[in-house]
């Protein structure tokens, strides 16, 4: 398989929106790595879901599954978390995703999993790679573009859980962030910036645990033209806010430093252009295989009041397969 780079990547992606052809476009975490191919070219051992845009059928689950996790120590988070505190007081950030990958066990498949999986926006690539993932990136109807940045997660079933992570500062404060950032981002790109949505409550399905999570939806003006020069504008408002942090160019910066493994595709966005509109997803909820051995990434949003216990068992709890 042979990767487009940052510097074709993103211009492949303008030409075929340009021509109005229908595809899917896989962008890695550092726009380094870029797959876009046409709908009615593509492999047939990639496999999406946007919603109610799919290339798969529905198929139910007829036997059980094992599963099991096991997740760095708490010792070496503590250490990464550290780094990070002290790059907040340092004035570098103000908020950062912090990430892992934990090795982690079934007796499903990647394809298995992938087909099986719960959730709004999954992805398949080459047995090599899937996300099942809860977060929208950005959708784009007519001129209008919207995105949900999505910060703030618990347990479902905790009493009066919902009044509970609306009322979280820490949570408050780092939505606050992120929603200012994607404003931000998307007034690079457009106009008539406007937070539809603040902070609203949705229930996802988490292995045998509920989640609710808090997002927001921000929308914005795009130039009537915007389908010509699709590559460019994803290219200014790429990485996500919400899975890296803000600033975003020195978090950036501080992620490779501090983190224990490149990121490569998981956090980056995967989409499908229908030859009119956009719809796009985070890829977080994301596993990969690496000589023979599945590898499960997830992390949570640090900033200067979180506590390293909390985001621990954050990290680990974003570790399930969220299976009908």
């Amino acid at each position: 398989m042979i990767w487009l780079n940052k510097d074709n990547g993103f211009e492949h992606i303008n030409t075929l929106a340009k021509q109005r052809t229908p595809f899917l476009f896989i962008i890695s975490f550092d726009g380094e790595k870029i797959f876009a191919k046409p709908l009615d070219a593509l492999d047939d051992d990639i496999f999406y879901k946007l919603e109610d845009w799919r290339n798969y059928p529905v198929q139910q689950r007829t036997k059980t599954f094992t599963f099991s996790r096991s997740p760095v120590d708490f010792v070496t988070y503590k250490k990464a978390f550290a780094t990070v505190l002290e790059e907040i007081r340092s004035g570098n950030t103000y908020l950062l995703n912090l990430t892992f990958r934990t090795p982690i066990e079934s007796n499903f498949t990647l394809k298995e999993i992938f087909t099986y999986a719960r959730a709004k926006f999954k992805l398949y690539f080459k047995d090599e790679f899937i996300c099942f993932s809860p977060e929208r990136f950005v959708e784009i109807e007519e001129n209008t573009i919207a995105t949900y940045p999505m910060k703030g997660t618990i347990d479902a079933h905790l009493p009066n859980a919902r009044e509970a992570i609306l009322a979280d500062t820490k949570e408050m404060a780092e939505h606050v962030m992120i929603v200012d950032l994607m404003r931000n981002d998307l007034g690079i790109i457009g106009s008539e910036i406007n937070v539809e949505k603040f902070r609203y409550v949705e229930k996802i399905k988490a292995g045998e645990k509920e989640l609710l999570q808090v997002s927001s939806k921000i929308t914005a003006t795009l130039p009537s033209d915007w389908r010509d020069h699709l590559g460019t504008l994803l290219s200014q408002i790429l990485p996500a806010g919400s899975i890296s942090g803000t600033p975003k160019k020195s978090t950036v910066n501080i992620i490779k430093d501090v983190e224990n493994v490149d990121r490569g595709f998981y956090t980056g966005v995967f989409g499908v252009f229908d030859g009119e509109s956009l719809r796009s997803g985070v890829m977080i909820r994301f596993i990969e295989k690496e000589n023979d051995t599945l590898f499960y990434k997830s992390g949570g949003g640090i900033t200067i009041d979180s506590d390293a216990q909390s985001e621990y068992n954050e990290l680990i709890d974003k570790i399930y397969l969220p299976l009908q």
